[in-house]
């Protein structure tokens, strides 16, 4: 009986691990070609909350100028949160912001300096940030507008979760968007990446619970949601990152999918960054720097013509990238020849 039993199950699991040999063998055999695309000279980079909270030295505010220079880095995103519960943010963790932007202004006046703020958002009594409450929406903004009064270049969201439902962080974007365009600034937001089939949502929500730490699966923006964000604001970051995938082949074919659809469906409305890790990921000989934008050249390749707004990558974070990646970036991503941004 074990016997027959063993046969008749050695058929389907024959014929799914002959599927999965098929997968991995056409992921391996269209990673092979050099993608054509080169990058842009439009590109974000996540910087560390130190550069706000600390002291620093003339020498390492110009050494971080020449980086963003050499990188072709137009926009920074420095850590400056998080928020407060009740959407505040203490002084005296921003306490050298200010000569932080005197110092971008000075040695780097091309590059925008942003206000990377966020927090964990409260979801189903889960969570801190409560962005249904009007009160603590308005403390959010009130809070932006200290740091646009410092002079930063626009304000960054990355609250976490977000789901496609969610009317409130709409309307936050549309109060902030309002602030942001009457001071003549701009409005980025951090985002997961989209979701492969719309369909499956309700999938998710039946089966995973919401709620930051009740479940460790990100929910994801559907075409409509990812749509409705980039109308409200001036960039998009998609966290494209954190793949799990096993092999650089797949991983490549998960940015590069994600660079099209994404730049298909937003990339006329807003800017558009494309996440790229420098950190070390839990499969980090599958998942690096190098085969992240070889995988978004091969995305760009599949695209029947550019966006009509700018984009590019943003690299996840300045604190994790050593001089060889970034070396590795320049000679793979920046468009070859002088670069055309100032510094």
């Amino acid at each position: 009986m074990i016997s027959a039993g063993l046969k008749k199950l050695a058929w389907p699991v024959a014929y799914v691990l002959g599927l999965v040999a098929l997968v991995f063998a056409g992921a391996w055999v269209w990673w092979q070609p050099e993608p054509d695309a080169r990058g842009t000279e439009v590109n974000a980079l996540w910087a560390r909350h130190q550069w706000v909270g600390e002291e620093h030295t003339e020498d390492e505010y110009r050494a971080l100028a020449a980086l963003l220079r050499d990188n072709r880095i137009t926009d920074v995103y420095f850590h400056a949160g998080p928020f407060e519960p009740d959407g505040s943010v203490p002084p005296a963790k921003y306490r050298n912001a200010g000569k932080l932007i005197a110092a971008m202004r000075k040695h780097a006046p091309a590059v925008r300096p942003h206000a990377y703020l966020g927090q964990i958002r409260k979801v189903d009594g889960y969570g801190l940030v409560d962005l249904d409450d009007p009160a603590v929406r308005e403390r959010v903004l009130k809070t932006d507008t200290v740091f646009l009064d410092l002079g930063f270049a626009g304000i960054h969201y990355d609250f976490e979760p977000i789901y496609p439902d969610d009317q409130a962080f709409v309307t936050l974007l549309d109060q902030t968007r309002a602030l942001t365009r009457a001071r003549g600034r701009l409005l980025s937001v951090a985002i997961e990446q989209l979701t492969t089939v719309d369909a499956l949502q309700p999938v998710y929500e039946a089966f995973l619970p919401r709620g930051w730490g009740r479940t460790h699966y990100p929910p994801r923006p559907t075409r409509d949601f990812l749509t409705k964000i980039a109308d409200r604001v001036d960039q998009v970051a998609i966290m494209t990152y954190d793949v799990g995938l096993p092999t650089r082949s797949l991983v490549g074919l998960h940015f590069a999918w994600h660079t099209e659809q994404t730049l298909r469906l937003i990339g006329d409305r807003t800017t558009v960054f494309i996440g790229v890790p420098t950190y070390r990921p839990s499969m980090e000989w599958a998942e690096d720097l190098p085969g992240a934008l070889r995988g978004v050249r091969r995305g760009l390749d599949a695209l029947d013509r550019p966006p009509a707004r700018p984009y590019g990558v943003g690299v996840y974070a300045d604190w994790t990238t050593s001089p060889a990646e970034w070396a590795r970036y320049r000679a793979t991503w920046l468009p070859r020849g002088p670069a055309n941004v100032g510094g």
